[in-house]
């Protein structure tokens, strides 16, 4: 049986896993948040102080993987559960950084095309639709503007207590957009044929529907 993948690209703060979570719940499909395999690999790196040039063959030894319990999605280093660790501000830029090097995307890569040929899924990252499943049936380019991505990660960090200043979050996600989309290896693009999603004026339920929306359009299913 063929299966039926869902590529969402896009810039960081975008919202695309939340929004991508929502939308596979509704549709039935397995969300694949492709981001939190290179935030484990940034972890692996940073907590075992590997250099560039021995990254490839430590990540052979890593047994990184997602696992889906009770329906939601957990990452694992070897028998750890990392899915809370790998999201501090810290781990994000090394991934930004890490993420652009060829032995960190080699290694991935597998894992990724694996899990999409065997499962209806919605898979999100920052080369999906361009590098990953390049095939996929829908492309998707989820993106709001810098400043709202920034108030949107503020509200989240200041609901948990642990909050930097505003300027600090708008500062850090313009630097990483800028690394993300000038790296050499799978810069962060959108596809010639993906759908552009803005959703700057939009909530996540609206996020969420919109998806829906150009999911169900481009695949012929009834809302």
């Amino acid at each position: 049986m063929k299966t039926i993948n869902i590529a969402i690209d896009g810039p960081a703060g975008a919202g695309k896993s939340t929004v991508a979570k929502m939308a596979a719940a509704k549709l039935g499909y397995i969300y694949v948040d492709t981001g939190a395999l290179y935030r484990a690999a940034a972890l692996f790196i940073t907590e075992n102080n590997i250099p560039d040039e021995k990254i490839g063959t430590a990540l052979k030894n890593s047994d990184i993987s997602l696992k889906f319990i009770d329906g939601v999605q957990r990452v694992f280093i070897g028998n750890r559960d990392v899915s809370e660790l790998i999201r501090t501000p810290e781990i994000s830029m090394v991934a930004s950084r890490t993420s652009a090097i060829p032995a960190v995307r080699a290694y991935l890569f597998e894992t990724q095309k694996k899990i999409a040929a065997e499962n209806n899924v919605i898979m999100d990252g920052r080369d999906i639709g361009t590098v990953v499943l390049p095939e996929a049936e829908v492309k998707i380019f989820l993106t709001a503007s810098a400043e709202k991505r920034a108030e949107r990660r503020y509200k989240e960090l200041a609901e948990k207590g642990d909050c930097p200043p505003y300027e600090d979050i708008l500062s850090d996600i313009i630097r990483r957009d800028y690394q993300d989309t000038h790296r050499d290896t799978a810069p962060l693009r959108q596809a010639e044929d993906a759908v552009l999603a803005d959703t700057t004026n939009l909530d996540l339920e609206q996020s969420a529907e919109e998806i829906i929306r150009i999911i169900n359009e481009k695949t012929g299913s009834e809302s």
